[in-house]
């Protein structure tokens, strides 16, 4: 969830009124909110920087309130105190119109074909008479931030680009031409640089290296110039120098590329609403013409709300409930339905049962009466997990260790290091793994117990592990292409192999399952070739007739690819024919 900093004092002059700690507490649960810390950033910087470091800093108190990562309008403190007045009811819902200049005509924003390979779309507006203070100009750009890390998703698919309207002309122009062919004087920079000689600067930026994978390998970089040939902006990376805003900016012109068109038309729903007690007027997102402020109205029954809610309020009443919400509701002439605005601002609002998730929370989650449930139900545990539960109780009993690994690993670990081919292991393939260390769902529980006694060689000798838990193995039959399999794994690594105290270990296993020695229905094992195990020194494992898994003295190539140095047993075995 995104947490928004708010100044305590500033928050309280916009609400009209002071609260206690507790009181804005229980404000912001009744609202869906939640306030996650009360600090300042003096103790923000002594806490992580230290004393020292801290002398000089602000003690205004400061509140981190937790806010839900759909509800973009809540973002800023504007977005804030608008939702909490309209929910105490001290204010109206605003209506957000779109406002033509009185003195000019509108501005344009031209889209050329080239930008269509790189970046295709791009909205705009212009918010007019400004007076920014320091608050208020913090807050603007703090919501850009937000925006850029959450709906924006860090960029890549929404750029916004602020700038001071009246240092620049229009029409403008979004197009897209080579990195050499772009030349102007970044953001806080004192020279011009070419589009391809920013991405070297900035590779050591810590706040702007993180956007450049977004377009640095495209041949045609996205650029926004005026009238007069100024360079904007070269989204997403930084705007131009010249069009900077500042305190004494009046008029903002603020333009949203991006590859998803949805989202632009989102963000920029957020920029100019969250500060519509400044006129306002929207240009062109596309060459086909204006783009106005979106309102849809859906219907829904006053019923639908009390049943999946759990209340009987009247119709009336749930109206104004979702009216709490700046959800403008009507009852309509049936008396039954209900007709609800949704505006700009609530673009969380995709269903009919978001609305009736605003309408419990403008009643109250805890004024919710409790009943009994229609269907009664006694819960149990899955058959699977409680004889999983059993064995581990039993496993530690017998002297051995669990551990607990990571269910990822890499194609090494469960390959290579095995003496095994990737193609042969039914290995489930992460697309996109962000680390060399997590490439694949695990075959396998015994890479993981090697490592972890690879990671514990200081320890006293033996060293006795187990693990049970899922493996997951491709399974063409399943709807999703993969299965989940429960394993039972134990090794035992000591000075020598000890594969009698792992084939001990394996009739306890059996002793516990009601498993007696013999063939048909019993369990036996008899030799196997195992590139992984020791040759002559390993053996299948057959329950009620069926194969189960292996044992057997590890082979020492595997040992040394695991970084050990002692012999070792291992015992791998699938429990799940035993439920």
């Amino acid at each position: 969830m995104p947490t928004v900093s708010v100044k305590r004092d500033l928050l309280f002059h916009a609400l009209g009124r002071t609260y206690t700690d507790e009181e804005f507490d229980e404000l912001c649960f009744e609202f869906g909110l939640e306030l996650d810390e009360i600090t300042s950033e003096k103790d923000i910087i002594s806490r992580e920087q230290g004393d020292t470091k801290a002398e000089g800093a602000s003690d205004v108190i400061l509140y981190k309130i937790d806010v839900p990562a759909n509800r973009y309008d809540l973002l800023c403190l504007e977005g804030l105190v608008r939702g909490l007045q309209v929910f105490k009811q001290k204010m109206e819902a605003p209506r957000y119109r779109r406002v033509s200049p009185a003195s000019s005509e509108p501005q344009r924003l031209v889209i050329t074909e080239e930008t269509t390979a790189v970046r295709p779309h791009a909205v705009a507006a212009v918010l007019r008479n400004i007076t920014f203070t320091q608050e208020r100009y913090d807050s603007f750009i703090e919501l850009q931030e937000k925006l850029h890390q959450n709906v924006c998703r860090k960029r890549t698919l929404v750029a916004i680009g602020t700038h001071d309207l009246d240092t620049i002309s229009g029409p403008f122009t979004y197009t897209a031409k080579p990195p050499g062919d772009i030349r102007f004087k970044p953001l806080n920079q004192a020279k011009e640089y070419t589009a391809q000689e920013l991405m070297s600067l900035y590779k050591t930026d810590s706040h702007l290296r993180h956007y450049l994978h977004i377009i640095e390998d495209e041949p045609l970089y996205p650029v926004i110039y005026d009238s007069n040939g100024i360079v904007l902006s070269l989204p997403p990376i930084i705007n131009g120098d010249h069009s900077k805003i500042s305190l004494n900016t009046k008029n903002v012109f603020i333009e949203c590329t991006a590859t998803d068109l949805t989202k632009a038309k989102i963000v920029l729903d957020m920029m100019v609403t969250m500060f519509f007690c400044f006129l306002l007027w929207e240009n062109i997102l596309q060459p086909t013409g204006q783009y106005e402020l979106a309102y849809r109205k859906e219907t829904l029954s006053a019923d639908f709300i009390n049943r999946k809610v759990g209340i009987s309020e009247s119709t009336e009443q749930i109206a104004q409930l979702l009216t709490k919400m700046c959800l403008r509701s009507e009852v309509m002439s049936d008396g039954e339905q209900i007709e609800v605005e949704i505006p700009p601002t609530r673009s969380d609002v995709i269903h009919a049962c978001d609305i009736m998730e605003d309408a419990a929370m403008a009643y109250g989650f805890n004024n919710i009466p409790r009943t009994t449930p229609r269907t009664y139900t006694v819960a149990s545990q899955l058959p699977l997990n409680k004889l999983s539960e059993l064995l581990r109780q039993d496993l530690a009993a017998a002297g051995f260790t669990e551990a607990l690994t990571f269910a990822l690993c890499s194609q090494e670990d469960i390959a290579d290091k095995l003496l095994k081919n990737i193609s042969e292991t039914r290995a489930c393939h992460i697309s996109n793994p962000k680390t060399a260390e997590f490439q694949v769902a695990r075959t396998t529980l015994l890479s993981g117990l090697l490592k972890t006694v690879a990671a514990n060689r200081k320890m006293p000798l033996p060293l006795r592990l187990f693990e049970i838990s899922d493996v997951v193995l491709k399974d063409e039959t399943k709807d999703v292409g993969a299965r989940n399999n429960r394993r039972l794994c134990a090794v035992y690594y000591n000075k020598s192999p000890g594969f009698e105290v792992i084939h001990g270990l394996m009739d306890r296993v059996m002793q516990l399952l009601e498993v007696k020695p013999g063939q048909g229905n019993g369990y036996h094992i008899q030799a196997a070739d195992d590139s992984t195990f020791f040759p002559g020194r390993c053996a299948e494992i057959f329950a009620r007739g069926k194969s189960i898994g292996r044992l057997g003295v590890l082979h020492p190539d595997v040992i040394n690819r695991f970084e050990l140095t002692m012999p070792c047993s291992a015992l791998d075995i699938d429990i799940e024919p035993f439920l």
